[in-house]
Parts: structure tokens; C-alpha cells; sequence
């Protein structure tokens, strides 16, 4: 009996070294800024959506401006994963953009490690509060702005004095469509982690 004990935790011991690290990671944002997209665009299983069609309800409540185009809406959350390496794994979980479902972000970050907070240039506003969350709590996060159609009409460096950003927090231009770009936001993010935890170390 007891050498059936030890033999059991010889290998549970083998099994807790090779497994790798699951990481909870948030893609926070605006209504309309490409969440849904980013979530979909990496995931290597099929990511799990709670859209709905917007209706006549939201009319007056949610703000379409600059996205008319939109007809559909998160209204829980969205979750995909995606390995990073053989020692990593990223579990995302996209929260909604409007204003009244930002209750659900205190439940959300729950365990959460970082997050990617995206950007549209052309409606930074929408964004602000999805920065100021994460700052607030002192949650690591890193900014993607996303170039919807490839346009790119503001710098790097205008976007951060837009968005008054500590000039410690990353920030990566991208196409929330593409899978690799996608990728290279995550990078950045788990680069910013493994930064920050060294600097606490020292």
C-alpha cells in the first residue's frame, strides 16, 4: 500500500513538471473594436461565442457610431486558446464592449494574469474605460491597436500620447483578422509579464 502511495505520487510529480502553464488572459476594449475577431483569428479550437443580433432594444443604448456596419453583439463573453509553446498555454476570454455589461469584467478578471486592451483610432474614446479598469487594479496589460483595412493613419507614438500610456505599457500595432498579428499581441503581452515578474524579483 504504501509503495502504491509512493509510486502514485512519483508520478503525479513527473506529470505536474511536464504540464504546461495555463495562463488567463483578458481582450478587453471598446463596443465594435475587433475582440470577437482577435479571440477567433488564434484560437486553435473553435472559440466559443455568445453573439447575439442587435435589435431594436439597443437603439439609444448602445453607441453605433462608427460602426453601422455592426449587427451583432457579445453579451457574455468570448473564450479561445492557443499554445504558445510546449511550456505555455493561453486561455482567452473576451469581455463585452458596452457599457452595460461591464458588470461582468469583475468576474472576468478573476485569476486573470494580463490583458490585451484593443483600440480602434478611429474611436480611441471607446477605449479609455477598458485602460482605466486595468489600471486601476494594477493588472498588466498591453495595448493592440487594431488597423481595420490595413489603414494606418496614426503613429505609434500618437496613439500613446491619445491614450495617455505609461510609457511602460507595450504597444502593438495589428490586424485583429490575422492570426500571426494576433499572436505577436500575445507575445507581447506574456514579454510584458515576464518582464514585470523579473523586476519584482530583483
Amino acid at each position: 500500500m504504501d509503495f502504491a502511495s509512493s509510486e502514485h505520487a512519483d508520478r503525479t510529480a513527473g506529470l505536474a513538471h511536464t504540464a504546461p502553464l495555463a495562463v488567463k488572459i483578458l481582450i478587453a476594449g471598446g463596443f465594435g473594436v475587433g475582440k470577437t475577431t482577435l479571440v477567433g483569428a488564434v484560437s486553435e479550437v473553435a472559440p466559443l461565442h455568445t453573439e447575439e443580433y442587435l435589435t431594436r432594444a439597443s437603439i439609444g443604448v448602445d453607441d453605433l457610431d462608427g460602426v453601422n456596419g455592426k449587427f451583432t453583439t457579445t453579451v457574455a463573453l468570448d473564450f479561445g486558446r492557443i499554445t504558445i509553446s510546449g511550456d505555455l498555454v493561453v486561455y482567452l476570454f473576451g469581455t463585452p464592449g458596452q457599457e452595460r455589461f461591464w458588470f461582468m469584467w469583475n468576474d472576468l478578471v478573476n485569476g486573470a494574469m494580463g490583458a490585451v486592451v484593443l483600440v480602434d483610432t478611429r474611436r480611441l474614446e471607446v477605449s479609455f474605460a477598458s485602460i482605466d479598469f486595468f489600471e486601476s487594479r494594477g493588472i498588466p496589460f498591453v495595448v493592440g491597436v487594431n488597423c481595420f483595412h490595413g489603414v494606418r493613419d496614426r503613429t505609434a507614438e500618437e496613439i500613446r500620447a491619445a491614450l495617455a500610456l505609461d510609457p511602460q505599457v507595450p504597444l502593438v500595432l495589428c490586424d485583429a483578422r490575422d492570426r500571426g498579428d494576433g499572436r505577436d499581441v500575445l507575445l507581447a503581452l506574456v514579454d510584458h509579464l515576464m518582464a514585470g515578474r523579473s523586476a519584482t524579483s530583483v
